[in-house]
């Protein structure tokens, strides 16, 4: 069975992109802790980053670098931080890209979702 992501991948469920290429997918998250936060997702569905081919792992950090370099634009006065997770989606490694001021911004849980409307705002901001 393919993971929410491959899905979004394949387009079969919606998403808000900000950035793709042929081993990477960027979109809004529609859950974020903090606003602005990006999925970075390899296009390879593996558990793990370490599981990437070399060439997968070095396109998937280049666009985390990329994303980060656009959210510091966006947000000049925030630290931008990463977390590597395959946790919450079983079998698909990502990495979360977001803006944040303290510790507590850093480990927050989503409070609220924003609308798609406000996701494609942002994500036109954001691409690269």
């Amino acid at each position: 069975m393919s993971s929410i992501f491959t899905k979004i991948i394949k387009g079969e469920l919606p998403s808000v992109k900000v950035h793709e290429d042929d081993h990477t997918l960027v979109i809004m998250d529609i859950n974020p802790i903090q606003e602005g936060q990006l999925l970075v997702i390899p296009k390879k569905e593996v558990s793990t980053v370490w599981d990437l081919s070399k060439e997968d792992y070095n396109a998937l950090m280049d666009s985390v670098q990329r994303a980060g370099k656009s959210l510091r634009k966006l947000f000049p006065n925030k630290t931008i931080g990463i977390m590597v997770e395959g946790l919450e989606v079983k079998d698909h490694a990502h990495v979360k890209v977001f803006p944040f001021s303290s510790v507590s911004e850093y480990h927050a849980v989503p409070s609220t979702s924003p609308t798609t409307e406000d996701l494609e705002k942002l994500a036109k901001r954001l691409a690269f």
